[in-house]
């Protein structure tokens, strides 16, 4: 069954996947500086990112994921 997708229709998902991001990796106990190496990222650009500022792309979603050896599906995951 597809999730009713219209519920979200107005939700900022830039602002959802940056706290998600921001979570895991502080979780994780990593700074911006040493994700964004890891990532081979800007660290603005993840700050950004965590900040809901940047229209992600699917290709940095996946560096990101690796970096934080986390599935890239964790950054979706509707919260419980």
């Amino acid at each position: 069954m597809m999730p009713d997708m219209t519920k979200n229709i107005n939700s900022d998902h830039k602002l959802v996947f940056g706290r998600r991001l921001k979570n895991i990796r502080q979780q994780k106990g990593i700074s911006q500086e040493s994700l964004a190496m890891s990532a081979g990222l800007d660290r603005t650009y993840v700050s950004g990112c965590e900040r809901g500022l940047r229209n992600i792309g699917l290709e940095n979603i996946y560096k990101l994921a690796i970096a934080l050896n986390e599935s890239p599906e964790v950054f979706f995951k509707e919260d419980e």
